[in-house]
């Protein structure tokens, strides 16, 4: 379903991501685990077109990428979430559903009047994610969860086949946190694959079919959880024992 290969970023004289070539499996939830300053939020951002390549090839499906924009992202099967949550702030909850479900400009969406179908899918999705009741709020007015919350909405409404979740948990209340583990859950049920960065092991070890280790920008281990995580050169490089 998606590839690296050999994908590198610098900033100044410093490889984030140093010849990097991984493959993902299609149809699994994928966690993406390493000490700070590894190269796995540098990775997503790559992934996603958030920043660009410095060399190498990203792999999707048939296609084979060399440089990644951002705005084409849902165009090649992919969408993300960001650390530092990104909202249309000054529209309702629900119009932030609209955009995503209804023209890629922001602008154009609102003047598209939303069908029977994306108003249907709108209150589920806001339903799943416990803010349909806060629909006709701005997302300006919401909490710090309710905002991650939204946005973890907004890749559901995408209808893509790779979704990529950064540090989705971080800063989340317990009963946030069964929500978007349940989204991610049923989003494998229809056949996606996921992506996610996270430091919580025991949501890694819960969640993930697969879990890749970086360190230093490079690939550390890969594999199934239970193997990865009693491999000796993670013990030490990640869990520090």
């Amino acid at each position: 379903m998606l590839q690296t290969l050999d994908i590198e970023k610098r900033f100044g004289g410093v490889y984030a991501v140093d010849r990097l070539s991984i493959s993902i499996p299609r149809g699994l939830i994928t966690a993406i685990i390493g000490p700070n300053g590894s190269g796995k939020s540098t990775l997503i951002n790559l992934l996603s077109g958030t920043l660009p390549l410095d060399g190498g090839m990203v792999v999707v499906g048939p296609k084979r990428l060399r440089i990644i924009k951002p705005f084409d992202s849902p165009n090649i099967g992919l969408t993300r979430t960001f650390q530092d949550v990104r909202l249309f702030e000054q529209i309702s909850v629900l119009d932030n559903l609209y955009v995503v479900m209804t023209e890629r400009s922001s602008l154009l969406s609102l003047f598209q009047r939303a069908r029977k179908e994306h108003r249907e899918r709108a209150e589920r999705i806001l339903n799943v994610v416990g803010l349909w009741e806060k629909r006709n709020d701005l997302a300006e007015e919401l909490s710090y969860g309710q905002r991650k919350l939204l946005e973890v909405g907004r890749l559901m409404a995408m209808n893509t086949q790779i979704y990529l979740f950064d540090e989705p948990f971080a800063g989340l209340a317990l009963h946030m946190i069964e929500v978007v583990k349940g989204v991610m859950r049923e989003l494998q049920e229809y056949g996606r694959t996921i992506i996610f960065v996270s430091h919580n092991m025991g949501i890694v070890r819960e969640l993930s079919d697969y879990l890749i280790v970086m360190d230093s920008g490079r690939l550390l281990a890969h594999g199934r959880p239970d193997q990865v995580l009693n491999d000796p050169a993670v013990i030490e490089a990640y869990l520090g024992n």
